[in-house]
């Protein structure tokens, strides 16, 4: 009966009215420091994550090699998830340089975005600008960047995934290749005609304004993975598999599975242009909560829906600012505590694509989840 009950919860369809709100009453309700960024906070967020780096990569170096053979094979793991969530953590850190949120210098910004995200072979410049027009286009299905649904006129997705092979399959790629595939050729994101790459500085993605700085970041990933190829040289390739190959490949996984649990639940509205506004768009977006792992991100899981308002506010304010906005928000709020397994389980079982609701005999430019259960 509990399962069943919180089944119908979960399932339950937020409001896809105009909301009783203006975005300049959620930014009125906001304490105005909220928006003041402070470098002393900014740098500290960027400090702790380096100093936890370098102590795990320490420790893992110095000490796990020496462990008797069986207490190994437990500690290389918990290496590998504790340095990727990190490794998570210190990728958030850029995406706020992103967003103009560390230090509110553009290029001080830029300059630390460029390089954080280099490091962590995320091309700066072209998930800048990829992410932006994201913010600008929330859950709308012709337009938005990332984890866009599909429909059910897609037979790849509706007819030949849309059982228990196909759903594990799916989630084994979101898993282990999703995130370096969305890079590499937009998977999950808008369809383009063309090549649509963020490494490809003639996508479709970008417009001509933008391409010398894609030609940058591609600079950048190509020095990093140079200094990785003399490291795997210098140290080994299983050496440098296990200290950094394998928290890396932790970090892309979780950022996968995160930002797909942030954009995805069976209850959230997507729309096309007939309906699409920002307000309802941004309002279509989930926050959750990761546990112990809230304090390695920052807290951005539980304020994903305030990023979308406010991505200018830093992260050390954002969840005083949303408590305050929760309660304008009201019905409006969409929140799961869901353990993060069990709701990647469960998003990636009940949303393999969305149809539009009808108003009578006329379709709607409301699309919904087509929940199989």
């Amino acid at each position: 009966m509990g399962v069943a009950l919180d089944h119908m919860k979960v399932s339950k369809r937020v409001p896809v009215s105009k909301p009783p709100f203006e975005y300049s009453d959620l930014k009125k309700a906001i304490p105005p420091h909220c928006f003041k960024l402070s470098l002393t906070l900014s740098f500290y967020g960027l400090f702790r994550d380096m100093f936890l780096i370098y102590a795990f990569y320490y420790i893992a170096s110095n000490y796990i090699p020496f462990l008797p053979q069986p207490v190994k094979y437990v500690a290389w793991p918990v290496y590998w998830f504790f340095q990727g969530v990190i490794l998570g953590g210190l990728w958030s850190i850029a995406h706020e340089c992103g967003h103009g949120a560390f230090s509110g210098c553009k290029w001080l910004d830029d300059t630390l975005g460029f390089f954080i995200h280099s490091v962590l072979l995320t091309p700066y410049y072209s998930m800048k600008y990829s992410h932006r027009t994201h913010h600008a286009h929330t859950n709308s299905v012709e337009y938005d960047e990332i984890h866009v649904p599909r429909l059910k006129s897609d037979t790849f997705y509706s007819e030949i995934l849309n059982n228990p092979i196909g759903l594990v399959l799916t989630m084994m790629f979101h898993v282990v290749f999703g995130w370096n595939s969305y890079l590499l050729f937009n998977y999950t994101g808008r369809k383009y005609e063309g090549v649509a790459s963020h490494f490809y500085p003639q996508s479709p993605i970008y417009n001509d304004s933008e391409r010398n700085l894609i030609y940058l970041s591609d600079v950048g990933i190509f020095v990093a993975l140079y200094t990785y190829y003399h490291v795997v040289v210098t140290h080994g390739l299983v050496w440098s598999l296990y200290l950094y190959g394998a928290p890396f490949f932790v970090m892309c996984s979780l950022l996968m599975v995160l930002t797909y649990l942030l954009h995805t639940h069976p209850s959230i509205a997507h729309y096309d242009s007939s309906e699409w506004d920002w307000i309802r768009g941004s309002l279509s977006t989930v926050d959750r909560d990761v546990g112990f792992l809230n304090w390695f991100l920052h807290d951005l899981p539980r304020v994903h829906v305030l990023h979308h308002f406010f991505p200018g506010i830093p992260h050390y304010h954002a969840l005083e600012a949303m408590k305050v906005v929760k309660p304008i928000l009201g019905e409006y709020y969409n929140y799961d505590d869901t353990p993060i397994i069990k709701a990647f389980w469960r998003e990636m079982k009940e949303c393999i694509y969305v149809e539009p609701a009808y108003d009578g005999p006329k379709k709607s430019g409301v699309y919904w989840y087509k929940n199989k259960t």
